[in-house]
């Protein structure tokens, strides 16, 4: 099984750098099922391919099944006496190759470069080929897991007779993915990806995995729109283990947006509480129409959960989505489907890619406008700009603000003590705190303001998301 990962980013041969590879020779590493063969097919300043090679023993794979703890692994398609040595392990990528990747790629899927730290650090242009993978589902489901990560995917059904076009399609793709992003991201992409779209894992699923999966995950799995769907597939739908992971990606990331698959389908039915993303989004909705808006933006709008809300009520006239990120709006626009709205639906939708701390003239003139789950994520010295750029010269008649609660971290048992909720936040202010900026902010720009909490009342710590409604004055 073969997987190709090229870049033109000059000088091109940095690429054998960032994998720890070096170009001008062919590399071999052993792996439980066979031997993992690395070799550069180009490689010159103007374009750079590194190939990885997965060579698959039929010997070695049936001695290499259930060794995990002693137990039999999940189901695959040489779970049968014959199957463990006929199958297509050998010829098409699968978990396998994940394997591959981690034992051959281990420094560059931590984004560790001892040469080049600031290139592992780029987004640079990269294709990845994978011309032929076991893909439950089709090229359809490559694309919605793929697309939402950034990349531009080219996936081709495979037929299973070129000869005989009539028999139809087979269980295999060839798959191309284009986009710029970090070596390493493209690496952790796979790693998960690989054995999602082979749903067959070779292995023992244990307990650890659901660590493995988000840490690896860190950054991407907990926006992502079928993150449901992956979690189950990468854990072998053992429902305890998804369960388990998708509950701790809510307690550790209370930023998440639930409007993504969560898996709730898979757990036993009973009375489902709303996540504290959904109270909050609740809540913003409520202060809006509170308000009388009709013409709203969502600033740093993300994955677009709360687009998803407002669209849901035909008083916003007009929605306005922006976010500094191409690839948080193009997961937006998948996520509501902008392209499948109706023509008067999707006229009242707009998406903008647009930075909170630069004065932007198509931002002014609104009803309101919200920021949820924003501001800590910007530096402390680039508050003032955003000040500014909202408050002062967008100037809604409405603001309304969401941010974590600090003093409420204490209650998440996965949070060790003096860690921030989201690895991406710069800051996160007790009630106090966010109090005093909210005064301050009103005296400067002209509005009144009310204070209020979202989630439950800890009568220690309060609730967990602090929210604010500014009203022009």
């Amino acid at each position: 099984m073969l997987l190709t990962l090229t870049t033109t980013h000059r000088p091109a041969t940095d690429l054998g750098h960032l994998l720890v590879k070096h170009p001008d020779r062919t590399h071999a590493f052993d792996v439980p099922v066979g031997t993992a063969h690395v070799f550069y097919p180009q490689a010159d300043e103007a374009r750079c391919t590194a190939a990885l090679l997965l060579d698959v023993d039929p010997t070695k794979l049936a001695t290499a099944r259930g060794r995990g703890r002693g137990r039999q692994p999940t189901a695959t398609p040489e779970s049968f006496t014959l199957g463990r040595y006929v199958n297509d392990r050998p010829y098409a990528a699968s978990s396998l190759l994940a394997s591959a990747l981690s034992r051959v790629y281990r420094s560059a899927l931590r984004g560790e470069s001892r040469d080049r730290p600031e290139l592992a650090a780029t987004s640079i242009p990269l294709e990845i080929r994978v011309p032929v993978l076991r893909c439950r589902g089709g090229a359809e489901v490559a694309t919605r897991l793929f697309g939402p990560l950034g990349w531009t995917v080219t996936a081709t059904a495979i037929t299973l007779d070129e000869q005989h076009p009539q028999w139809g399609e087979s269980r295999y793709i060839d798959l191309t993915l284009t986009g710029t992003l970090r070596v390493a991201d493209a690496l952790n992409h796979l790693y998960v990806m690989l054995p999602v779209l082979d749903d067959a894992k070779h292995y023992w699923v244990a307990p650890d995995e659901v660590d493995k999966l988000l840490r690896v995950g860190a950054g991407w799995l907990a926006g992502h729109p079928e993150r449901g769907l992956i979690v189950r597939r990468y854990l072998a739908h053992r429902r305890a283990l998804a369960g388990q992971a998708l509950e701790r990606l809510a307690a550790q990331c209370p930023t998440d947006e639930p409007g993504v698959d969560d898996g709730v389908a898979d757990r036993p039915a009973q009375a489902p509480r709303a996540s504290l993303a959904a109270r909050r989004r609740e809540a913003v909705h409520t202060a809006l129409v509170e308000a009388g808006a009709q013409r709203v933006l969502d600033l740093g709008c993300g994955g677009g959960a709360l687009l998803a809300t407002l669209i849901g009520d035909r008083r916003f006239t007009e929605i306005v989505g922006t976010d500094v990120s191409t690839q948080a709006l193009s997961l937006a626009a998948r996520r509501i489907r902008l392209d499948r709205l109706p023509e008067r639906q999707r006229n009242r939708v707009t998406l903008h890619q647009s930075a909170l701390t630069y004065r932007d003239e198509r931002l002014r003139g609104y009803d309101a406008a919200v920021l949820m789950e924003v501001i800590e994520h910007l530096d402390p010295p680039r508050l003032p700009a955003l000040e500014d750029a909202v408050f002062g010269y967008a100037r809604p008649a409405t603001v309304v603000l969401t941010t974590p609660n600090v003093e409420h971290n204490v209650r998440y048992e996965g949070l060790a003590a003096g860690a921030f909720r989201h690895s991406d936040h710069r800051f996160e202010w007790t009630r106090a705190e966010f109090a005093e900026w909210v005064d301050r902010v009103s005296a400067t720009y002209g509005y009144s303001a009310v204070v209020r909490g979202v989630g439950d009342d800890d009568p220690q710590v309060g609730a967990p998301t602090q929210l604010a409604v500014f009203t022009r004055t």
